[in-house]
Protein backbone atom coordinates (compact mmCIF):
# COMPACT_ATOMS: atom_id res chain seq x y z
CA UNK A 1 0.00 0.00 0.00
CA UNK A 2 1.44 3.51 -1.21
CA UNK A 3 2.60 5.53 1.50
CA UNK A 4 0.43 8.37 3.00
CA UNK A 5 1.40 11.93 1.38
CA UNK A 6 1.16 14.96 3.40
CA UNK A 7 0.21 17.68 0.72
CA UNK A 8 -2.06 18.04 -2.42
CA UNK A 9 -3.37 20.94 -4.80
CA UNK A 10 -5.72 21.24 -7.96
CA UNK A 11 -4.94 23.05 -10.59
CA UNK A 12 -7.92 25.12 -11.47
CA UNK A 13 -6.52 26.32 -14.51
CA UNK A 14 -5.71 22.80 -16.08
CA UNK A 15 -7.86 20.89 -18.50
CA UNK A 16 -10.31 18.53 -16.79
CA UNK A 17 -8.88 14.37 -16.63
CA UNK A 18 -10.37 11.46 -15.14
CA UNK A 19 -9.24 9.74 -12.26
CA UNK A 20 -8.22 6.19 -13.51
CA UNK A 21 -5.82 3.78 -10.96
CA UNK A 22 -4.26 7.09 -9.12
CA UNK A 23 -3.13 8.83 -12.61
CA UNK A 24 -5.23 11.90 -14.05
CA UNK A 25 -6.11 10.69 -17.70
CA UNK A 26 -7.24 12.24 -20.80
CA UNK A 27 -10.27 10.62 -23.26
CA UNK A 28 -10.47 10.70 -26.65
CA UNK A 29 -13.83 12.19 -26.60
CA UNK A 30 -15.54 15.51 -24.37
CA UNK A 31 -18.05 17.12 -23.95
CA UNK A 32 -19.21 20.77 -22.67
CA UNK A 33 -20.22 22.07 -19.66
CA UNK A 34 -22.69 25.03 -19.20
CA UNK A 35 -23.04 27.68 -17.42
CA UNK A 36 -26.40 27.68 -16.09
CA UNK A 37 -26.23 31.74 -15.92
CA UNK A 38 -25.92 32.03 -19.48
CA UNK A 39 -25.53 28.48 -21.31
CA UNK A 40 -22.28 29.59 -22.46
CA UNK A 41 -19.78 26.99 -22.23
CA UNK A 42 -17.96 26.49 -19.21
CA UNK A 43 -15.27 23.81 -19.44
CA UNK A 44 -15.16 20.22 -21.22
CA UNK A 45 -15.24 17.42 -19.60
CA UNK A 46 -13.80 13.77 -20.33
CA UNK A 47 -16.49 11.99 -22.12
CA UNK A 48 -14.89 8.30 -20.54
CA UNK A 49 -15.30 5.77 -22.72
CA UNK A 50 -16.33 2.10 -21.58
CA UNK A 51 -12.90 0.75 -22.00
CA UNK A 52 -11.53 3.55 -19.23
CA UNK A 53 -14.90 2.60 -16.93
CA UNK A 54 -13.41 -0.87 -16.88
CA UNK A 55 -10.15 0.20 -16.34
CA UNK A 56 -11.67 2.31 -13.38
CA UNK A 57 -13.36 -0.72 -12.06
CA UNK A 58 -10.62 -3.05 -12.64
CA UNK A 59 -8.11 -0.51 -10.58
CA UNK A 60 -10.23 -0.41 -7.76
CA UNK A 61 -10.74 -4.38 -7.76
CA UNK A 62 -7.14 -4.45 -7.45
CA UNK A 63 -7.15 -1.54 -4.64
CA UNK A 64 -9.26 -3.34 -1.86
CA UNK A 65 -7.62 -6.16 -0.46
CA UNK A 66 -4.69 -4.08 0.60
CA UNK A 67 -6.79 -1.04 1.02
CA UNK A 68 -9.74 -3.06 3.53
CA UNK A 69 -6.74 -4.73 4.98
CA UNK A 70 -5.85 -1.10 6.43
CA UNK A 71 -6.76 -0.30 10.25
CA UNK A 72 -9.66 1.91 10.41
CA UNK A 73 -6.88 4.55 11.97
CA UNK A 74 -5.00 3.91 9.43
CA UNK A 75 -7.43 4.61 6.20
CA UNK A 76 -8.78 8.01 8.42
CA UNK A 77 -5.52 9.24 8.53
CA UNK A 78 -5.58 9.29 4.39
CA UNK A 79 -9.25 10.92 4.60
CA UNK A 80 -8.19 13.58 7.12
CA UNK A 81 -5.67 14.39 4.54
CA UNK A 82 -8.02 14.37 2.09
CA UNK A 83 -9.99 16.76 3.76
CA UNK A 84 -7.37 19.40 4.92
CA UNK A 85 -6.20 19.38 1.25
CA UNK A 86 -10.06 20.36 0.15
CA UNK A 87 -9.77 23.00 3.14
CA UNK A 88 -6.70 24.17 1.85
CA UNK A 89 -8.64 25.00 -1.78
CA UNK A 90 -12.05 25.97 -0.45
CA UNK A 91 -12.85 28.97 -2.22
CA UNK A 92 -11.32 27.89 -5.69
CA UNK A 93 -14.22 25.08 -4.94
CA UNK A 94 -17.05 27.12 -4.04
CA UNK A 95 -16.22 29.58 -6.99
CA UNK A 96 -16.44 26.25 -9.56
CA UNK A 97 -19.36 25.17 -7.89
CA UNK A 98 -21.31 28.31 -8.13
CA UNK A 99 -20.33 28.59 -11.98
CA UNK A 100 -21.30 24.80 -12.51
CA UNK A 101 -24.41 24.57 -10.29
CA UNK A 102 -25.55 27.92 -10.76
CA UNK A 103 -26.24 28.60 -6.64
CA UNK A 104 -25.30 31.70 -5.26
CA UNK A 105 -21.05 31.65 -4.60
CA UNK A 106 -21.74 33.85 -1.43
CA UNK A 107 -24.22 31.98 0.58
CA UNK A 108 -25.54 28.65 -1.14
CA UNK A 109 -22.19 27.34 -2.87
CA UNK A 110 -19.98 28.31 0.08
CA UNK A 111 -22.90 26.99 2.39
CA UNK A 112 -22.23 23.49 0.30
CA UNK A 113 -18.47 23.14 0.67
CA UNK A 114 -18.38 24.29 4.68
CA UNK A 115 -21.08 21.77 5.22
CA UNK A 116 -19.44 19.03 3.39
CA UNK A 117 -15.45 19.61 4.32
CA UNK A 118 -15.81 19.14 8.01
CA UNK A 119 -18.17 15.93 7.59
CA UNK A 120 -15.36 14.45 6.51
CA UNK A 121 -13.17 14.29 10.12
CA UNK A 122 -16.59 13.69 11.89
CA UNK A 123 -17.33 10.91 9.67
CA UNK A 124 -14.31 8.89 9.57
CA UNK A 125 -14.41 8.84 13.70
CA UNK A 126 -16.86 6.45 13.53
CA UNK A 127 -16.37 2.77 13.79
CA UNK A 128 -18.06 -0.63 13.40
CA UNK A 129 -17.02 -2.57 16.39
CA UNK A 130 -17.24 -6.28 16.50
CA UNK A 131 -20.50 -7.48 18.10
CA UNK A 132 -20.28 -9.91 20.72
CA UNK A 133 -23.51 -11.57 21.15
CA UNK A 134 -22.65 -14.90 23.28
CA UNK A 135 -19.91 -15.40 25.32
CA UNK A 136 -20.04 -18.30 27.73
CA UNK A 137 -17.43 -20.55 28.88
CA UNK A 138 -17.79 -23.02 26.31
CA UNK A 139 -18.93 -20.66 23.02
CA UNK A 140 -18.39 -17.58 21.95
CA UNK A 141 -20.71 -15.71 18.70
CA UNK A 142 -19.01 -12.52 17.04
CA UNK A 143 -20.79 -10.22 14.47
CA UNK A 144 -18.64 -8.37 12.29
CA UNK A 145 -18.56 -6.45 9.37
CA UNK A 146 -16.65 -6.90 6.22
CA UNK A 147 -15.86 -4.19 3.29
CA UNK A 148 -18.15 -5.43 0.15
CA UNK A 149 -15.63 -4.58 -2.21
CA UNK A 150 -16.15 -2.18 -5.25
CA UNK A 151 -18.51 0.64 -4.59
CA UNK A 152 -20.27 2.64 -7.66
CA UNK A 153 -21.18 6.16 -6.70
CA UNK A 154 -23.85 7.40 -9.08
CA UNK A 155 -24.72 11.65 -8.28
CA UNK A 156 -26.87 14.48 -9.02
CA UNK A 157 -25.90 17.78 -9.89
CA UNK A 158 -27.93 19.70 -7.42
CA UNK A 159 -25.42 19.13 -4.58
CA UNK A 160 -22.37 18.10 -7.09
CA UNK A 161 -19.40 18.90 -4.37
CA UNK A 162 -21.11 17.69 -1.05
CA UNK A 163 -22.30 14.01 -3.22
CA UNK A 164 -18.67 13.46 -3.70
CA UNK A 165 -18.13 13.23 -0.33
CA UNK A 166 -21.11 11.88 1.06
CA UNK A 167 -21.11 8.88 -1.40
CA UNK A 168 -17.35 8.39 -1.33
CA UNK A 169 -16.20 8.88 2.24
CA UNK A 170 -18.44 6.30 4.16
CA UNK A 171 -17.70 4.07 1.70
CA UNK A 172 -13.89 4.51 1.94
CA UNK A 173 -13.73 4.40 5.39
CA UNK A 174 -15.53 0.83 5.75
CA UNK A 175 -12.83 -0.53 3.37
CA UNK A 176 -14.06 -0.61 0.11
CA UNK A 177 -12.57 0.79 -3.13
CA UNK A 178 -14.88 3.55 -5.15
CA UNK A 179 -15.54 4.27 -8.83
CA UNK A 180 -17.78 7.70 -8.42
CA UNK A 181 -19.91 9.14 -12.10
CA UNK A 182 -21.02 12.30 -11.53
CA UNK A 183 -23.72 14.37 -13.49
CA UNK A 184 -22.51 15.28 -16.99
CA UNK A 185 -24.43 18.59 -16.17
CA UNK A 186 -22.02 19.03 -13.44
CA UNK A 187 -18.80 17.16 -13.22
CA UNK A 188 -15.87 19.64 -12.89
CA UNK A 189 -15.50 19.82 -8.83
CA UNK A 190 -15.86 15.87 -8.38
CA UNK A 191 -13.08 15.77 -11.57
CA UNK A 192 -10.82 18.41 -9.38
CA UNK A 193 -11.65 17.04 -5.81
CA UNK A 194 -9.98 13.78 -8.09
CA UNK A 195 -7.18 15.62 -9.16
CA UNK A 196 -6.34 16.18 -5.08
CA UNK A 197 -7.16 12.40 -4.41
CA UNK A 198 -4.86 11.16 -6.90
CA UNK A 199 -2.01 12.72 -4.57
CA UNK A 200 -3.22 11.23 -1.19
CA UNK A 201 -4.78 8.23 -1.55
CA UNK A 202 -3.48 5.01 -2.74
CA UNK A 203 -3.64 4.30 -6.34
CA UNK A 204 -6.82 2.69 -7.45
CA UNK A 205 -8.44 3.14 -3.94
CA UNK A 206 -10.79 6.26 -5.69
CA UNK A 207 -11.73 6.62 -8.79
CA UNK A 208 -13.64 8.87 -11.23
CA UNK A 209 -15.26 9.03 -14.55
CA UNK A 210 -17.37 11.15 -16.39
CA UNK A 211 -20.03 10.56 -19.40
CA UNK A 212 -23.81 10.06 -20.15
CA UNK A 213 -26.19 7.77 -18.88
CA UNK A 214 -25.26 4.58 -20.73
CA UNK A 215 -21.39 5.30 -18.61
CA UNK A 216 -24.00 5.08 -15.73
CA UNK A 217 -25.68 2.00 -17.05
CA UNK A 218 -22.61 0.10 -17.65
CA UNK A 219 -21.25 0.59 -14.14
CA UNK A 220 -24.53 -0.51 -12.80
CA UNK A 221 -24.32 -3.64 -14.43
CA UNK A 222 -20.70 -4.56 -13.92
CA UNK A 223 -19.91 -7.77 -12.90
CA UNK A 224 -17.08 -6.19 -10.17
CA UNK A 225 -18.78 -3.82 -8.47
CA UNK A 226 -20.07 -4.78 -5.22
CA UNK A 227 -22.46 -1.93 -4.88
CA UNK A 228 -24.54 1.11 -6.27
CA UNK A 229 -25.12 3.98 -4.38
CA UNK A 230 -27.40 6.16 -5.91
CA UNK A 231 -29.27 9.41 -5.53
CA UNK A 232 -31.08 10.85 -8.32
CA UNK A 233 -34.72 10.54 -9.65
CA UNK A 234 -37.06 7.67 -8.78
CA UNK A 235 -37.39 6.56 -12.60
CA UNK A 236 -33.49 6.17 -12.90
CA UNK A 237 -33.44 4.86 -9.40
CA UNK A 238 -36.02 1.62 -10.81
CA UNK A 239 -33.65 1.62 -13.73
CA UNK A 240 -30.71 0.88 -11.43
CA UNK A 241 -32.55 -1.71 -9.40
CA UNK A 242 -33.03 -3.91 -12.44
CA UNK A 243 -29.09 -3.50 -13.84
CA UNK A 244 -27.70 -4.82 -10.58
CA UNK A 245 -30.19 -7.54 -10.14
CA UNK A 246 -28.31 -9.71 -12.61
CA UNK A 247 -25.00 -9.46 -9.94
CA UNK A 248 -27.35 -9.54 -6.82
CA UNK A 249 -25.72 -5.85 -5.93
CA UNK A 250 -26.36 -3.90 -2.69
CA UNK A 251 -27.83 -0.99 -3.32
CA UNK A 252 -28.80 1.97 -1.65
CA UNK A 253 -30.78 4.53 -3.40
CA UNK A 254 -31.91 8.33 -2.24
CA UNK A 255 -34.68 9.20 -4.16
CA UNK A 256 -37.09 11.98 -5.12
CA UNK A 257 -39.94 13.21 -3.12
CA UNK A 258 -42.74 15.04 -2.83
CA UNK A 259 -42.39 16.50 0.83
CA UNK A 260 -44.97 18.25 3.07
CA UNK A 261 -45.23 20.76 5.34
CA UNK A 262 -47.55 21.12 7.54
CA UNK A 263 -48.52 24.35 9.54
CA UNK A 264 -50.34 23.29 12.72
CA UNK A 265 -53.99 25.13 13.81
CA UNK A 266 -51.66 26.62 16.88
CA UNK A 267 -48.39 27.21 14.43
CA UNK A 268 -47.16 30.70 15.05
CA UNK A 269 -47.35 31.27 11.03
CA UNK A 270 -46.36 34.69 11.31
CA UNK A 271 -42.95 34.10 12.56
CA UNK A 272 -41.87 31.18 10.35
CA UNK A 273 -42.64 32.17 7.01
CA UNK A 274 -39.08 33.19 6.56
CA UNK A 275 -38.13 29.26 8.00
CA UNK A 276 -40.76 27.74 5.71
CA UNK A 277 -39.81 29.72 2.66
CA UNK A 278 -36.26 28.08 2.68
CA UNK A 279 -37.41 25.24 3.31
CA UNK A 280 -39.26 25.02 0.16
CA UNK A 281 -36.88 27.21 -2.09
CA UNK A 282 -33.22 26.76 -0.76
CA UNK A 283 -31.32 25.90 -3.64
CA UNK A 284 -34.09 27.36 -6.27
CA UNK A 285 -36.34 24.38 -4.88
CA UNK A 286 -33.71 21.66 -6.70
CA UNK A 287 -33.08 19.12 -3.34
CA UNK A 288 -35.41 16.12 -3.05
CA UNK A 289 -36.11 17.21 0.68
CA UNK A 290 -37.37 19.93 -0.28
CA UNK A 291 -41.45 21.18 0.92
CA UNK A 292 -43.06 20.85 -2.28
CA UNK A 293 -46.62 20.83 -0.85
CA UNK A 294 -47.75 23.70 2.03
CA UNK A 295 -50.24 23.00 4.10
CA UNK A 296 -51.84 25.41 6.20
CA UNK A 297 -54.40 25.72 8.69
CA UNK A 298 -57.84 27.12 6.98
CA UNK A 299 -58.23 29.49 9.85
CA UNK A 300 -54.49 31.43 8.43
CA UNK A 301 -53.92 30.31 5.17
CA UNK A 302 -54.87 33.73 3.09
CA UNK A 303 -52.85 35.75 5.50
CA UNK A 304 -49.73 33.37 5.28
CA UNK A 305 -50.41 33.27 1.36
CA UNK A 306 -50.49 37.27 1.99
CA UNK A 307 -47.35 36.97 4.06
CA UNK A 308 -45.44 34.59 2.16
CA UNK A 309 -45.67 35.47 -1.15
CA UNK A 310 -44.44 39.08 0.21
CA UNK A 311 -41.36 37.68 1.67
CA UNK A 312 -41.10 35.54 -1.70
CA UNK A 313 -41.19 38.73 -3.32
CA UNK A 314 -38.11 39.70 -1.83
CA UNK A 315 -35.79 37.11 -2.68
CA UNK A 316 -33.95 38.14 -5.90
CA UNK A 317 -33.71 35.36 -8.63
CA UNK A 318 -30.01 35.70 -10.59
CA UNK A 319 -26.64 34.92 -11.12
CA UNK A 320 -25.01 32.92 -8.82
CA UNK A 321 -21.63 34.93 -8.85
CA UNK A 322 -23.38 38.30 -8.37
CA UNK A 323 -23.48 39.03 -4.83
CA UNK A 324 -27.13 40.73 -5.03
CA UNK A 325 -28.46 37.57 -5.99
CA UNK A 326 -30.09 35.20 -3.53
CA UNK A 327 -31.39 32.12 -5.91
CA UNK A 328 -29.48 30.60 -8.91
CA UNK A 329 -30.46 29.96 -11.93
CA UNK A 330 -32.05 25.89 -12.55
CA UNK A 331 -29.67 24.12 -13.29
CA UNK A 332 -29.95 22.39 -16.68
CA UNK A 333 -32.19 23.63 -19.48
CA UNK A 334 -33.44 19.70 -19.13
CA UNK A 335 -35.07 20.81 -15.53
CA UNK A 336 -36.09 24.45 -17.05
CA UNK A 337 -37.99 22.82 -19.67
CA UNK A 338 -40.01 20.41 -17.46
CA UNK A 339 -40.80 23.38 -15.42
CA UNK A 340 -41.61 25.47 -18.31
CA UNK A 341 -44.60 22.61 -18.93
CA UNK A 342 -45.67 22.77 -15.23
CA UNK A 343 -45.94 26.15 -15.28
CA UNK A 344 -47.81 25.82 -18.43
CA UNK A 345 -49.73 23.58 -16.57
CA UNK A 346 -50.98 25.49 -13.64
CA UNK A 347 -51.92 28.41 -16.37
CA UNK A 348 -54.12 26.20 -18.28
CA UNK A 349 -55.94 24.82 -15.26
CA UNK A 350 -56.55 28.73 -13.79
CA UNK A 351 -54.85 28.17 -10.70
CA UNK A 352 -54.73 31.53 -8.94
CA UNK A 353 -51.04 32.12 -8.29
CA UNK A 354 -49.98 34.43 -5.44
CA UNK A 355 -46.60 35.71 -6.97
CA UNK A 356 -44.29 34.46 -9.99
CA UNK A 357 -45.77 32.57 -12.34
CA UNK A 358 -43.86 33.83 -15.97
CA UNK A 359 -41.05 31.93 -17.13
CA UNK A 360 -39.16 33.68 -20.15
CA UNK A 361 -39.15 30.40 -22.59
CA UNK A 362 -36.63 32.65 -24.41
CA UNK A 363 -34.12 33.54 -21.36
CA UNK A 364 -30.33 33.04 -22.42
CA UNK A 365 -29.74 31.63 -18.63
CA UNK A 366 -32.03 28.86 -16.76
CA UNK A 367 -33.83 31.63 -14.88
CA UNK A 368 -36.96 30.79 -12.98
CA UNK A 369 -39.03 33.03 -11.05
CA UNK A 370 -40.20 32.25 -7.29
CA UNK A 371 -43.27 31.15 -7.86
CA UNK A 372 -46.38 30.05 -5.26
CA UNK A 373 -49.29 28.68 -6.37
CA UNK A 374 -52.72 29.21 -3.95
CA UNK A 375 -54.35 26.52 -2.81
CA UNK A 376 -54.75 24.63 -6.11
CA UNK A 377 -56.86 20.96 -6.10
CA UNK A 378 -55.22 17.85 -4.25
CA UNK A 379 -55.16 15.98 -7.58
CA UNK A 380 -53.70 18.76 -9.46
CA UNK A 381 -49.91 17.89 -11.00
CA UNK A 382 -48.08 20.24 -8.88
CA UNK A 383 -49.22 19.17 -5.85
CA UNK A 384 -49.20 15.56 -6.60
CA UNK A 385 -45.88 15.78 -8.82
CA UNK A 386 -41.86 16.88 -7.89
CA UNK A 387 -41.67 20.22 -9.94
CA UNK A 388 -37.69 20.34 -8.56
CA UNK A 389 -37.68 23.91 -9.09
CA UNK A 390 -38.69 27.00 -7.46
CA UNK A 391 -42.31 26.48 -7.41
CA UNK A 392 -44.54 25.25 -4.53
CA UNK A 393 -48.32 25.12 -3.88
CA UNK A 394 -49.82 26.22 -0.31
CA UNK A 395 -52.92 24.10 0.67
CA UNK A 396 -55.75 25.42 2.64
CA UNK A 397 -57.02 22.06 5.07
CA UNK A 398 -59.81 22.32 7.74
CA UNK A 399 -58.18 19.58 10.51
CA UNK A 400 -55.37 17.56 11.30
CA UNK A 401 -56.83 13.72 10.72
CA UNK A 402 -57.20 15.64 7.12
CA UNK A 403 -53.85 16.84 6.66
CA UNK A 404 -52.41 13.85 7.57
CA UNK A 405 -54.33 12.03 5.63
CA UNK A 406 -53.25 14.09 2.42
CA UNK A 407 -49.35 14.53 3.57
CA UNK A 408 -49.41 10.11 3.54
CA UNK A 409 -51.63 10.19 0.28
CA UNK A 410 -48.39 9.99 -2.06
CA UNK A 411 -45.81 6.81 -3.37
CA UNK A 412 -43.13 8.91 -1.73
CA UNK A 413 -41.99 9.20 1.71
CA UNK A 414 -38.84 11.02 2.11
CA UNK A 415 -39.31 13.80 4.24
CA UNK A 416 -41.29 16.28 5.96
CA UNK A 417 -41.54 19.62 8.39
CA UNK A 418 -43.88 19.85 10.97
CA UNK A 419 -44.87 23.21 12.20
CA UNK A 420 -46.99 24.09 15.97
CA UNK A 421 -46.44 25.59 19.30
CA UNK A 422 -47.59 22.53 20.72
CA UNK A 423 -44.38 20.40 20.70
CA UNK A 424 -46.36 17.64 22.03
CA UNK A 425 -48.70 17.81 19.58
CA UNK A 426 -46.25 18.29 16.67
CA UNK A 427 -44.59 15.51 17.49
CA UNK A 428 -47.27 13.21 18.21
CA UNK A 429 -48.18 14.11 14.15
CA UNK A 430 -44.48 13.52 13.42
CA UNK A 431 -44.83 10.02 13.94
CA UNK A 432 -47.98 9.28 11.66
CA UNK A 433 -45.93 10.99 8.84
CA UNK A 434 -45.30 7.91 6.41
CA UNK A 435 -41.41 9.30 5.31
CA UNK A 436 -37.50 8.60 6.60
CA UNK A 437 -37.06 11.75 7.81
CA UNK A 438 -39.54 14.54 10.26
CA UNK A 439 -38.24 17.77 11.33
CA UNK A 440 -40.11 19.34 13.91
CA UNK A 441 -40.20 23.30 14.06
CA UNK A 442 -37.23 23.21 12.04
CA UNK A 443 -35.78 22.84 8.75
CA UNK A 444 -33.61 19.96 7.04
CA UNK A 445 -30.91 19.61 9.74
CA UNK A 446 -28.57 16.84 8.87
CA UNK A 447 -26.77 15.61 12.14
CA UNK A 448 -23.69 13.78 11.39
CA UNK A 449 -24.67 10.77 13.19
CA UNK A 450 -28.57 10.11 11.93
CA UNK A 451 -29.08 7.82 9.14
CA UNK A 452 -30.97 9.23 6.17
CA UNK A 453 -33.24 7.55 3.60
CA UNK A 454 -36.56 7.49 2.17
CA UNK A 455 -39.75 5.18 2.76
CA UNK A 456 -41.99 3.89 -0.02
CA UNK A 457 -40.71 4.81 -3.56
CA UNK A 458 -38.11 7.93 -2.11
CA UNK A 459 -35.36 5.02 -1.55
CA UNK A 460 -33.86 1.78 -0.39
CA UNK A 461 -31.32 1.24 2.63
CA UNK A 462 -30.26 4.54 4.39
CA UNK A 463 -26.90 6.42 3.96
CA UNK A 464 -24.70 8.35 7.60
CA UNK A 465 -24.84 7.18 10.62
CA UNK A 466 -23.66 4.23 12.29
CA UNK A 467 -26.23 2.70 9.93
CA UNK A 468 -25.39 4.04 6.88
CA UNK A 469 -21.86 2.85 7.57
CA UNK A 470 -23.29 -0.28 8.13
CA UNK A 471 -24.97 -0.28 4.67
CA UNK A 472 -21.27 -0.54 3.04
CA UNK A 473 -20.62 -3.95 4.51
CA UNK A 474 -21.53 -7.50 4.97
CA UNK A 475 -22.62 -8.61 7.93
CA UNK A 476 -20.46 -11.85 9.02
CA UNK A 477 -21.08 -13.95 12.21
CA UNK A 478 -18.47 -16.20 13.45
CA UNK A 479 -19.46 -18.92 16.04
CA UNK A 480 -16.14 -20.11 18.24
CA UNK A 481 -16.35 -22.97 20.17
CA UNK A 482 -14.08 -23.10 23.19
Amino acid sequence: MDTLQTSATADFAAPYGLLIDGKIVVSNDTFDVLNPANNEVLAKAPDASPDQLNAAVAAAKRAFPAWAALSWKQREAFLVKLYEALEAQKEEFITLLSLEQGKPRHSQADFEVNLANPWIPKTVKSRLDVEVIEDTDEHRVEVRRTPLGVVGAIIPWNYPYLHVLWKSVPALITGNTVVLKPSPYTPLCALKIGEIAARILPAGVFNIVTGGNDLGKLLTEHPDVGMITFTGSTATGRRIMASGAGTVKRITLELGGNDPAILLPDADWKSIVPNVFWTAFGNSGQWCIAAKRIYAHRSFHDEFVKAFAEYASQQKVGDGMDPTSVLGPVNNRMQFNKLVDMFADVKANGYKIAVGGDIDPNSKGNFVPVTVVDNPPENSRIVQEEPFGPIVPIIAYDSVEEVIAKANDTPFGLGATIWGRDREQAQAVASRIDAGNVWVNEGQNHPINAPFGGHKQSGLSVEHGGEGLASHTNSKTVMIHK
